[in-house]
């Protein structure tokens, strides 16, 4: 539902302008409930300022503290243009542009302000599904993440985003206390049937463990109410001579977002795309470029089991142990997304999921994408970062409108 609250001058007729603001609102076909001038509900859903009157300039700035105090939302200023309505608005939108506050007029045909409210309305969805999230970091982030630093202030201030750092021993004294568990079936094991193909003895060494690992992650999540986690996993080759793709890929598939290699921007950008899209997104990094035709390779040994059609079970790529998984994605429709780390800068780009490879020099799940060949500048010149998100279908307009 979205609130609409009215601002006017007193200088204006009050009958006049209450008929004029029926006959606007019905024509513009949407479901509201109108609040008027009483503000106590403002930001308790998406929130629209009718600016009804011109003269209502020192009304709104009088009212401002009041509405910081209820809503990190964007100002949303609606206005119909009649009885300088607009003027008014542009100077109220100029003010909160010097204070450094967010704000937007919405003005124009009816199919055009219909429009735009449905896109604020699934971006404050997503606003409201990242507030008050816990993130949890296990382990510090790997030692090649050097350019992958973030703020934990902005990233509260800005999206309500906690996050929880949990010490590696942590993990590793909780996976010390579980017993291997070996299924019956590998349906128990994955999550899901399908399983392609046989299964090498190193696998199947590693499948308990892998298991295991993942039931101590599942106690990580609880004990401290987690919606996601990243974890420095290449250091449980050593410590446990095992790898973490089993277990985060099955967590991905579970609704929670699971990263690798402790990469806190990269988790914040998983998490940013369920909100916006619903699903699980790929954490892969490009493996390769062709900047004349805009293909690109990315690459990871763990893929969320939601996403794929199929998967193989193999071992990890670089250390040639654990469990690894080869992901078969369909194709169609990908939006390709990162945030840095104190959310400053972001990428975001539309392409096509063409195909699927099985290259033995890559890690496991292999997707080729085809994005407009002036992405290629932004990864050869300006990246944040490797690792990027592949998200299923286009979601650009609504992750650009979330981060503004």
């Amino acid at each position: 539902m979205i609130s609409i609250f009215t601002l006017t001058s007193t200088l204006h007729d009050k009958a006049a302008v209450d008929a004029a603001t029926k006959e606007f609102l019905e024509g513009l076909g949407i479901e509201y409930s109108f609040k008027g001038d009483d503000y106590e509900d403002y930001g308790t859903e998406l929130s629209l300022i009718f600016v009804r009157t011109g003269g209502t300039e020192g009304l709104f700035k009088d009212l401002l503290p009041t509405l910081q105090g209820l809503s990190r939302q964007p100002i949303l200023l609606l206005t119909s243009g009649k009885s300088n309505s607009l003027a008014a608005s542009m100077e109220i939108l100029s003010y909160l542009r010097q204070e450094g506050l967010r704000g937007e007029i919405l003005h124009g045909s009816p199919s055009y302000i219909r429009s735009r409210i449905e896109a604020l309305s699934k971006v404050e969805e997503a606003r409201r599904f990242l507030e008050y999230k816990t993130l949890g970091i296990v382990g510090h982030p790997s030692d090649w993440l050097i350019s992958s630093e973030f703020d934990r202030d902005v990233i509260l201030d800005k999206l309500g985003i906690s996050l929880q750092y949990i010490p590696m021993e942590e993990l590793l004294e909780e996976y010390s206390s579980l017993k291997d568990e070996v299924a019956e079936s590998w349906n128990e094991v994955v999550g899901r049937s399908g399983v392609e193909g046989p299964l090498s003895t190193p696998v199947k060494q590693a499948l308990p463990g892998a298991y295991r690992l993942y039931k101590a992650l599942q106690t990580l999540v609880s004990d401290y109410g987690l919606s996601g986690l990243t974890i420095r996993c290449f250091d449980l080759l050593t410590s446990i001579h095992n790898t973490g793709c089993l277990a985060l890929a099955r967590l991905n598939s579970e609704g929670y977002v699971a990263g690798c290699e402790g990469d806190v921007p990269a988790m914040l950008s998983m998490m940013i795309g369920r909100a916006v899209s619903g699903v699980s997104g790929f954490q892969a990094n490009p493996s390769s470029i062709d900047p004349e035709t805009g293909e690109i390779v990315f690459s990871h040994c763990t893929v969320p089991l939601d996403m794929v059609s199929s998967f193989g079970l193999d071992t990890h790529f670089e250390s040639g142990i654990g469990v690894g998984i080869r992901g078969q994605l369909p194709s169609g429709p990908v939006t390709v997304f990162k945030v840095s780390g104190n959310l400053s800068k972001h990428f975001v780009c539309e392409g096509e999921l063409l195909r699927c490879e099985a290259k033995p020099d890559l890690c496991r799940t292999q997707t080729v994408l085809r994005l407009p060949a002036s992405a290629a500048s932004y990864f050869l010149t300006e990246p944040i970062g490797n690792h990027h998100i592949i998200l299923p279908g286009h979601h650009a307009a609504v992750l650009e409108a979330l981060l503004k």
